[in-house]
């Protein structure tokens, strides 16, 4: 398979490609390296199935290049993730979401691509739902720019997939953690808590330390995204996660186990607009795409500890 990735140089981009170049496919990357570095695969042996072009998605450039490249399939990644810059400058937001899939979907259409894959988001579009974990029947209520961007994704595509027989399927994540991930962003908390105990730095929990989040191991996304690749789920969404809440509290004591580091962080004040509780259902991806996580939370972040602990090394 021809498989272009956008966002590859990413967190979940770049895992997704070396997974892709390990079964054998040929792949390029696209990517801005506005938040994402990697430009080479892992493994330097997959390097003649490996191309990088530097093209924003919103740019006229990314016609061309898929055209080029010629995929079978596209997975698009490229976004802008921080909850936070869309309430601040929904506009910015917008732009890199919303226009830079319709471009993304254009660029797929002309240049002939059998399938885009879309990561959306679970821990947003729902809203604050009634009932934990929330399955893909539960209403969409985005809260944020963000969240109204990703779900803006999901209906472009579909309308893609109607008028021009472009195929899609929307994979909306939980709270995805692990190797690569950015300890300076706002939603890597893993990597956060990973990166300053094993420093000796202080960490810091907001609020009661109560906050629950689904936790989803990023080489599980990775074979989400793999599996939902092929003939099924045509205009679907699937939730990827655990359907398990684990809180803000109990992810810094495994993080601080797995760290071999002192569980005593620093409690901050409530942040305003921060859920209370999330989880979300992936049975419907284990029925359809015969997905399901595999990596328990314990194991995942010993995983996450032992990749920043070899940086230091």
């Amino acid at each position: 398979m021809r498989a272009l990735v956008t966002g590859g140089a990413g967190f979940i981009g770049s895992t997704l490609v070396d997974r892709l170049l390990r079964d054998g496919h040929e792949v390029h990357v696209v990517d801005d390296l506005s938040r994402g570095k990697r430009t080479a695969p892992a493994d330097p042996a997959h390097a003649d199935r490996y191309s990088f072009s530097r093209v924003d998605i919103t740019s006229p450039e990314l016609a061309d290049v898929v055209s080029s490249f010629g995929p079978e399939v596209v997975f698009h990644l490229a976004a802008q993730i921080d909850v936070r810059v869309s309430v601040a400058d929904p506009l910015l937001d917008a732009t890199k979401n919303v226009l830079g899939t319709v471009n993304v979907a254009e660029a797929a259409r002309r240049a002939g691509v059998r399938k885009v894959l879309f990561a959306s988001s679970g821990g947003s579009i729902y809203g604050t739902p009634e009932e934990l974990p929330v399955a893909e029947t539960a209403p969409i209520n985005p809260k944020s720019p963000y969240a109204a961007s990703k779900v803006s994704g999901e209906v472009y595509l579909n309308t893609y997939r109607q008028l021009y027989g472009l195929e899609c399927t929307h994979l909306a994540l939980a709270n995805v953690y692990g190797p690569r991930q950015d300890p300076h962003g706002e939603a890597g908390v893993v990597a956060i808590f990973a990166s300053a105990l094993l420093a000796g730095r202080p960490t810091k929990v907001f609020g009661d330390g109560g906050n629950t989040r689904d936790y989803v191991f990023v080489e599980d996304v990775v074979s989400a995204f793999v599996a939902a690749s092929g003939e099924a789920g045509g205009g679907r969404r699937y939730n990827i996660g655990t359907a398990h809440q684990v809180s803000d509290r109990e992810l810094h004591t495994l993080v601080a186990r797995a760290a071999g580091a002192p569980d005593e962080p620093e409690f901050a004040p409530a942040r305003l607009g921060d859920l209370r509780a999330s989880a979300i259902d992936p049975s419907l991806a284990q029925a359809e795409l015969g997905w399901k996580p595999e990596v328990d939370i314990a194991a995942g972040v010993g995983l996450t500890v032992d990749y920043f602990r070899s940086l230091e090394g």
